[in-house]
């Protein structure tokens, strides 16, 4: 089972249409918001910490995040649907490794990677395909190894779709997005929700989570 193609082809023009502007509005995005540092800051010790590997930032967009995450310390590449999106991280980061690719069907090998980091890049998938996604998280991680969610938390709704600026997108209950993490696999290590900044108009979520050994599909 993939995700509607319809789907992929609406979201990756999207985003090869704004992908300059993103990536300049964007490209200082960390510098902030302490609260999302310190969650990169945790993913990247608990890798570290279990030895260390190969890493994934899946929707990587321009590779800022990327870039970021590879001053920590990470052994870390980047995919994303747009191939704009990709051309902007390679010219930006030339010594890192950027692909094309779509979340639901990784051009991964099982078990090959140590994290997985989806920062702002699930919320764009349709809620009755996320599963095929973290199916296929739990299919490229090693057991043991980790992956970071970042996005937008729906505060006491159900999940729920807005408008946001490049194509749709949803807002999700952290309790059921964790659920739908557990289902395929992973166990809940800690959990931060960040209340909107001045320009902001929802709340964020991030998720750590670790790939259990026989527990994935």
């Amino acid at each position: 089972m993939t995700q509607d193609p319809s789907h992929l082809t609406v979201t990756a023009d999207a985003y090869d249409s704004i992908a300059a502007l993103y990536a300049d509005l964007f490209r200082n995005a960390l510098d902030d918001q302490p609260l999302d540092r310190a969650a990169l800051g945790v993913f990247a010790e608990v890798v570290r910490t279990a030895g260390g590997g190969p890493v994934a930032e899946l929707g990587c967009g321009p590779g800022h995040t990327t870039a970021y995450l590879r001053k920590l310390g990470l052994d870390i590449f980047g995919l994303d649907l747009s191939p704009v999106m990709i051309d902007l991280a390679r010219e930006a980061f030339p010594d890192l490794r950027f692909e094309v690719g779509s979340m639901d069907a990784l051009d991964l090998a099982d078990g090959g990677l140590r994290g997985i980091v989806s920062w702002y890049s699930v919320i764009h998938t349709p809620p009755r395909e996320l599963p095929v996604c973290f199916g296929e998280f739990g299919r490229v991680l090693a057991p043991g190894g980790h992956l970071l969610l970042g996005f937008f938390e729906s505060e006491g709704d159900p999940v729920t779709p807005f408008d946001h600026k490049v194509t749709q997108a949803y807002r999700w209950p952290i309790d059921e997005l964790a659920g739908l993490a557990r289902a395929a696999g992973f166990a809940e290590i800690g959990r931060i929700l960040r209340e909107p900044h001045e320009g902001e108009r929802f709340r964020h979520g991030r998720l750590l989570m670790r790939r259990e050994p026989g527990t994935a599909e």
